[in-house]
């Protein structure tokens, strides 16, 4: 199979972690025999300085023509006093508009060997296996007028909340299809209490889920939703709820797994174009010392080769690599814990590659011996 992948490294440690997931899928056609071209395009803070805009229209472009997109991370203090126009979340903000990239995926589960770099007992993350749906195109982030005003002299502001009726649907249709591949439970998290936007979030909630009889629904606020993830996240299946909330949530719930470095997420569109990324941020700090996590984004090209490509077994080929990597102990430093064998990004790209292929020359052997 012959795929063109637009990556898009962005700033700060992005540009560590892609490399590595590139080297990844690499290894995965090399030993499935597929073939992966690359093209690079610019986003974030590094598309400021070179090209004056967070998101030229040659990466739009680039996205569209190809069949995937593999992104790192935007932003960094270099840009924080840059007018909103300019800074590098705002092309962040556009890549997912002008695809459509309507809806987030954040699969949540525990590596078991990574139990003790999660600071819950392990009595309260064993099993955890939920997936976090957030809606990415609408809410507070996108709505206008977001801006500050003057109200009878005095300085203040407004964001604006805007959702339709569609585009709950459409993300609470995907929600309860997903459940029903899982464990047939959907957790729809709003603030209906206050929010009108949340009272008719819950309305359509109510009337998606006639649609699926096999799939449970409960309601939760949100803020008791922040609650039970630390409390008992093993009550969730699919959690499924607005732009905001849903970025709070997921953040929140990667300390289930120990590190944001190992949350991967996957923002679909209605079309076959979906791109893939990690959640954590560009890490500046960490920026090319070797020491940032690439498992996040190396699980995330693990998901478009699932969900773009249809590639399940190699899909299954690097999750299981992952797994072997971590069993043996190797770890970057913010997943280390006492006894476990440091090491940096590059390191531990090569011990994951490494997995992948060895398993090739397993599967070569016992063919020899059928």
């Amino acid at each position: 199979m012959k795929k063109v992948i637009t990556v898009l490294p962005g700033d700060g440690i992005g540009k560590e972690v892609t490399k590595g997931a590139v080297e990844v899928l690499e290894a995965v056609a090399q030993r499935y025999g597929h073939s992966f071209r690359f093209e690079y395009g610019l986003i974030g803070g590094t598309a400021i300085d070179k090209t004056g805009s967070p998101l030229p229209e040659e990466t739009l472009e680039m996205c569209r023509r190809n069949d995937a997109v593999l992104l790192g991370a935007v932003g960094g203090p270099k840009w924080d006093k840059n007018p909103s126009y300019l800074k590098p979340e705002t092309g962040l903000l556009r890549i997912r508009k002008e695809l459509n990239l309507y809806a987030n995926l954040r699969p949540i589960s525990l590596h078991s060997s990574l139990a003790e770099a999660s600071p819950l007992k392990p009595n309260i993350i064993e099993g955890v296996d939920l997936l976090i749906v957030r809606e990415l195109t609408g809410g507070l982030y996108f709505g206008k007028p977001s801006e500050r005003v003057s109200q009878g002299g005095k300085e203040a502001v407004v964001d604006t909340l805007f959702y339709k009726r569609e585009e709950m649907k459409a993300i609470l249709q995907l929600a309860f299809k997903l459940a029903r591949k899982r464990r047939g439970k959907v957790t729809s998290v709003d603030k209906a209490n206050v929010l009108a936007s949340s009272k008719l979030w819950r309305e359509v909630a109510v009337e998606v889920s006639g649609q699926y009889p096999d799939v449970e629904l409960e309601h939760m606020l949100v803020d008791n939703a922040a609650m039970q993830l630390v409390r008992c996240p093993r009550q969730f299946d699919v959690l499924v709820t607005e732009n905001m909330f849903g970025d709070i949530l997921s953040d929140e719930a990667s300390v289930l797994t120990g590190s944001l470095g190992m949350l991967p997420s996957a923002s679909l569109s209605e079309s076959s174009l979906h791109l893939y990324e990690p959640i954590h941020g560009s890490a500046p700090d960490i920026a090319g010392k070797n020491c940032a996590n690439p498992l996040a984004a190396i699980l995330s090209a693990a998901s478009m080769l699932r969900l773009s490509f249809g590639m399940d077994e190699e899909a299954e080929a690097v999750e299981k690599a992952v797994q072997e990597v971590l069993d043996l102990g190797y770890r970057t430093g913010d997943i280390a814990t006492e006894g476990s064998r440091i090491m940096g990004t590059k390191e531990m790209v090569h011990e994951v590659k490494a997995a992948i292929l060895d398993n090739e020359a397993i599967a070569h052997i016992m063919s020899a011996y059928a």
